[in-house]
């Protein structure tokens, strides 16, 4: 397996991951999970966006979920946030569509994980490179300085959202 610019990262910071590889066909982020064998409430997604304060903004979700904008523009401090298109994500991240990390991006953008991720001792997310997903420890996704915990998925319908205050 060759390594990606967020395992190099990862690596260089002497922070412990575990990658796992999985078929290239598989573009939904529900079919990854179930091809790991982990709860899709356990994978996250990598989303780049664009706020109305033209800065850009990236927020770490479980992939059974949508990201809500209205949430994620109020979690980020502005007016409104856009979906970056993905003919813009390789310029301006090094990673391409379905193999975006929130880790070792070309430049830092403020991040936001979804704060059900505290719910799990570890979560997967992609590795930098489509077909990768790295497992690490929630915590260090938390605490890492410029990633913020917050609601701001929407929830899929007929799924319940399990409670935080109940899991801790």
């Amino acid at each position: 397996m060759e390594k990606t610019n967020a395992m190099r990262l990862l690596d260089a910071k002497k922070i412990g991951y575990t990658a796992r590889e999985y078929s290239a066909e598989l573009t939904d982020g529900e079919e990854v999970a179930a091809a790991l064998k982990e709860e899709k409430e356990r994978v996250f997604k990598t989303l780049v966006t664009a706020g109305s304060d033209k800065n850009y903004y990236v927020f770490v979700i479980p992939v059974s979920e949508t990201l809500d904008l209205k949430k994620a523009a109020r979690a980020a401090g502005v007016k409104s946030i856009a979906m970056l298109p993905a003919k813009r994500l390789f310029p301006l991240t090094g990673y391409v569509h379905g193999g975006c990390s929130p880790v070792g991006m070309k430049k830092q953008f403020r991040t936001f994980i979804e704060e059900t991720a505290q719910l799990f001792d570890t979560i997967f997310c992609s590795g930098g490179t489509t077909r990768l997903q790295y497992r690490n420890f929630s915590r260090f996704s938390s605490r890492r300085g410029r990633r913020n915990l917050c609601r701001i998925d929407r929830l899929n319908k007929g799924r319940k959202k399990r409670s935080l205050r109940k899991a801790i």
